[in-house]
């Protein structure tokens, strides 16, 4: 089966949050499933540094509206499958964040931008134009490529593969005024409310999931919670609607990358039989961020987005009577300045116990995950969640709310389930100060177990979070859709 997975992001060249974690595995996995996998993601200056003996492939051709001109180029990924690489430099040789400019303001040209790389997949996937493409499965993430099956749909091209859209957060719809459907080179026929039309806007999540022959999201639980009107973003219908063509996949890990007993990002390896070596990635950890090297004090872990979304306000709330109680913090993260800026007073005012890092350090995240004794992940919603996962892969038990991927992944610890060998974690229900304060709490005096916790660090690290299982379902759901493509 031959795959075309659009993503506008890919790790480690550019990556915001999990979708480019994903984009950077997933293709490899389904790779060694049997698939041949071709990887299409707008070069950015940082994958044209990473790729300098790329080599040209093809024109891409007028197509309309004010879309520009592009070409493609190619380049062996290390998992075997193919980047094609979309040269635009108008729209994409730009620095750092790629959707915000240095004010943190969407580009203004968003809509152009990622509508080329949509028009470009459905160019690729349905007008035969490059034989070695000519995808069985074109498989687009979030609603930056979202727009592609609505091209096929609208603009339909000689063939006629399956389409399956992945939502990997429903909150980021990509929304923008009607008359940007001509600048996109869509038809007028498209702003429809089986179309692309949302509101009396142009939406290109919604457009991709009226258009797709399939829908997935990446934890089962999210794939439920998004058909609730809370959780469901005004889309929630149209997700009910089209319910039976709708699969929750957990996303898996990249095991060989996050691995504490290979993991050359961090002060010491180790394993679930030698997790003495742990403390020495404490102790690292201490030294690194400034703080007291004492192993009897708590140390909490956070890696995330600063945003309310991650429950940055939650853990801020508590944090200082936390600090007065004698624990310490190890965050990591950028998002919104207020809570940047939170952070940073609190490690000015207690700074043998809180240390702050603004941005983002693959080196220190790894040792976040290695050295900490408890994890932080009290989101309001997560979809999936990585960083819960590499936690228990690293034997620092999570903290996380129960909520889209974080309730697929971590099981509660009870005096039921650290008996029978099933608790990995401590969950929480309700997004409030008090709630989260009693899990913290529990967590804590688990910890002071020494016993209990070894138990609970152990079962964590054997649970398998490898691709292999996730790219067995998305093959099944690529077979689905291309029954649905076949039948349509």
């Amino acid at each position: 089966m031959k795959i075309l997975f659009v993503t506008s992001e890919i790790a480690p060249w550019v990556k915001t949050g999990g979708l480019g974690d994903v984009a950077a595995a997933l293709p490899g996995a389904l790779q060694r499933a049997g698939c041949e996998v071709q990887v299409l993601v707008p070069c950015y200056p940082a994958l044209a540094s990473a790729f300098p003996q790329r080599h040209y492939v093809a024109d891409v051709p007028p197509l309309g509206g004010l879309l520009p001109e592009a070409q493609i180029s190619m380049a062996p990924a290390a998992d075997g499958y193919e980047l094609l690489l979309l040269e635009c430099p108008v729209c994409y040789e730009r620095y750092g964040n790629p959707y915000l400019g240095s004010d943190l303001r969407d580009w203004s040209d968003n809509a152009i931008r990622f509508g080329l790389l949509s028009r470009v997949a459905a160019w690729l996937a349905t007008d035969a134009a490059m034989p070695r493409v000519a995808p069985d499965v074109l498989h687009c993430h979030d609603w930056q490529a979202a727009m592609a099956p609505a091209y096929m749909r609208y603009r339909p091209g000689k063939r006629r593969p399956a389409s399956v859209v992945t939502i990997h957060n429903l909150a980021f719809q990509g929304l923008f005024d009607p008359h940007v459907l001509a600048d996109i080179a869509l038809p007028p026929q498209a702003f429809t409310f089986d179309g692309v039309e949302f509101h009396g806007r142009l939406c290109f999540l919604k457009a991709g999931l009226e258009c797709a022959d399939h829908i997935t999201t990446v934890s089962p639980t999210y794939a439920h919670e998004i058909q609730s009107y809370g959780h469901g973003y005004g889309l929630d219908g149209l997700l009910r609607h089209r319910a039976d063509d709708l699969s929750g996949i957990l996303n898996g890990i990249d095991t060989e990358l996050w691995n504490p007993a290979t993991d050359k990002l961090i002060a010491a390896e180790y394993a679930a039989d030698s997790l003495a070596r742990k403390g020495s990635n404490k102790l690292a950890l201490q030294r690194q961020l400034g703080l007291d090297e004492n192993p009897h004090a708590p140390l909490l872990g956070m890696v995330a987005r600063m945003t309310d979304q991650k429950g940055c306000d939650l853990v801020l709330a508590e944090a200082e009577a936390l600090l007065v109680a004698g624990a310490q913090f190890a965050v990591l993260g950028a998002g919104e300045r207020r809570y940047a800026q939170h952070w940073q007073e609190l490690a000015r005012k207690y700074p043998d116990q809180c240390g702050t890092a603004i941005g983002y350090d693959e080196r220190l995240a790894h040792q976040i995950e290695a050295g900490a004794d408890i994890f932080l992940m009290p989101s309001r919603f997560e979809p999936c969640g990585l960083n819960q996962m590499y936690s228990l892969r690293y034997g620092t038990p999570p903290v996380v709310r129960r909520t889209g991927g974080l309730a697929d992944t971590v099981v509660d610890c009870t005096p039921e389930t650290l008996a029978d060998g099933t608790a990995t974690g401590f969950v929480f229900g309700d997004a409030t100060r008090p709630a989260l304060r009693h899990a913290i709490e529990r967590a804590i005096a688990t910890w002071r177990d020494a016993n209990a916790w070894q138990a609970l660090q152990r079962a964590g690290m054997a649970r398998d979070f490898s691709w292999s299982g996730p790219a067995r379902a998305y093959l099944s759901v690529f077979e689905r859709a291309c029954r649905a493509a076949r039948d349509a």
